[in-house]
């Protein structure tokens, strides 16, 4: 437990869950709390295979990354970036193309702590401790000054991110005010789970996060629902569909677990200027 407490930020209430934590002990990472921990198996123990889907958006990330490079994005702004693992975004963007900059966003101090240790040494790569729904905050941070340049393209990851915001506090509003500032040429990258092609053990395992007390509570949408939150940008092929259906390139990036694909819906859409291009 000393190990353990050596890592633990000051202001963190490690008898409160955590969805980035629990997402951690899904990818089999280490720094997770028990509660986290008790939370992830219960959560798993309901929806059998959860991890599989974990590693599958986790898969995509690393494709959508590369995708994005190809088309010749240099900067990524990582919102919800989580606690780093393995294949990170900064990792995946720099081994394509060195000079790629990475700008990652967390709330949890637990991720930020860590992503800091990690980019120590490389200076086209930050972290910002802020809350997606104050993207003012993000968005004129000095590490965005520092490794973003709005006037260019701009690849924005939201992967796992929008079905913690309920409609009330209008996810596609949110979506706007940082479209708003991305020029033309850039992508924008999200992963939703739906309830579309689940049964009981979706609501099972909401209802865990529920009784969990964790201040991250998931808001299921429709495909309908996803789709629109892409306003304002062209859905590249093959569309919005199942997380491990997005131009997969090996079995690896696909779920064996029935459902599992369909548990989490993956989209690319393109910011395009106002002649079409």
């Amino acid at each position: 437990m000393v190990r353990q407490q050596e890592w633990v930020p000051p202001s963190v209430d490690v008898s409160v869950p955590s969805m980035a934590r629990t997402y951690d002990f899904m990818l089999g990472g280490g720094h997770n709390f028990a509660v986290d921990r008790a939370v992830g198996a219960q959560i798993e123990q309901a929806m059998p295979g959860l991890r599989t889907a974990a590693r599958v958006n986790r898969k995509f990330l690393g494709r959508v990354v590369r995708f994005m490079v190809a088309r010749g994005i240099r900067q990524f702004l990582d919102v919800g970036s989580g606690i780093p693992t393995v294949a990170n975004v900064h990792e995946v963007a720099q081994s394509e193309k060195a000079d790629c900059r990475v700008v990652y966003v967390d709330r949890d101090p637990v991720a930020v702590a860590h992503s800091e240790l990690m980019l120590a040494d490389n200076d086209r790569a930050a972290v910002v401790h802020a809350d997606m729904r104050d993207p003012a905050a993000i968005l004129t941070s000095p590490e965005a000054a520092r490794l973003l340049d709005f006037d260019e393209p701009v690849g924005l990851l939201m992967l796992l991110m929008l079905h913690w915001i309920p409609d009330e506090s209008d996810p596609a509003g949110l979506l706007a005010r940082y479209s708003s500032v991305l020029a033309p040429g850039s992508y924008l990258a999200i992963t939703h789970v739906s309830g579309d092609h689940q049964g009981a053990d979706l609501a099972e395992a909401t209802d865990v996060i529920k009784r969990s007390k964790s201040p991250d509570q998931i808001n299921l949408r429709t495909h309908a629902q996803i789709t629109a939150l892409f306003d304002g940008f062209e859905l590249v092929e093959p569309g919005l569909v199942g997380c491990g259906e997005w131009r997969p390139h090996g079995p690896g990036d696909i779920a064996d677990e029935p459902g599992m694909n369909m548990l989490v819906y993956a989209g690319v859409g393109h910011k395009k200027a106002f002649d079409g291009t």
